[in-house]
């Protein structure tokens, strides 16, 4: 049990978190890879309540980059099986914990029902008020660029924008971003202790404050949460000045 001082804590509005280490869980215990994405998703459940309660405003989580479909036909069928039972499962806990659940992404590429899952869990919790959890799936941070160029570009021969540098600014670019609805992340954790981004909302952590964990994700949980939040509260923001 953390017995950090919650009171004493700035809680980030916004947590985006890289959810490593399913595989590795898995193998430790001589189980199939699978088993440690099932165990995973128990625990994106778990830190969605623990995120609400805490106070966290937005959670966004790392769940299928636009690179996992080089992995294995038999492991991304399998990812694909998981995505819509979790995605029933989601909604009740959703519904339960008054969160609004969102999709970062291109979801093009997934099969028909799964894009209609997606779609029904974000009408049925578009009015909740509480924390907004947002899944980044089919995700990539330089093709979430190149697709914002390219409306960008589509707008500019419609005559709805001017391409010159003084009418647009950084903010019109983040504007064009899947992430638009939402301020950049305050904090990034990253489970398994990779040291790097994996192309993950490349343009928003310009000055996230990063924390690390050894923990791998299905072993994740509350207390590793509150550390991450209390190593955010060591830091200083500078954003660049003094």
């Amino acid at each position: 049990m953390n017995d950090t001082d919650l009171s004493k804590l700035q809680i980030p509005e916004h947590v985006a978190i890289i959810m490593d280490g399913n595989g590795r869980w898995a193998k430790k215990r001589g189980l199939p890879r699978t088993f440690g994405h099932k165990e995973g998703c128990k625990t994106v459940e778990q830190t969605v309540e623990d995120a609400a309660r805490l106070g966290i405003r937005y959670l966004t989580v790392y769940a299928f980059s636009t690179e996992n479909w080089k992995r294995s036909e038999e492991e991304v069928g399998a990812l694909m099986q998981l995505f819509r039972y979790y995605m029933v499962r989601l909604l009740d806990v959703a519904t339960k914990n008054n969160v609004r659940v969102k999709m970062i992404g291109d979801r093009r590429r997934f099969p028909e029902d799964i894009r209609k899952g997606i779609e029904k869990l974000e009408d049925q919790t578009a009015e909740a008020t509480g924390l907004t959890f947002v899944i980044a799936v089919n995700y990539g941070g330089r093709d979430e660029l190149r697709r914002a160029a390219l409306a960008f570009a589509q707008d500019v021969k419609d005559g709805k924008r001017e391409a010159d540098e003084a009418s647009f600014t950084e903010a019109d670019l983040a504007g064009y971003l899947d992430t638009s609805f939402m301020p950049d992340p305050d904090l990034l954790i990253r489970t398994s202790g990779e040291l790097r981004l994996s192309n993950f909302l490349l343009w928003q952590c310009a000055y996230s404050e990063i924390v690390v964990t050894d923990v791998l994700w299905p072993d994740f949980n509350r207390d590793v949460l509150i550390d991450a939040i209390a190593q955010f509260n060591q830091r200083s923001r500078r954003y660049g000045g003094v």
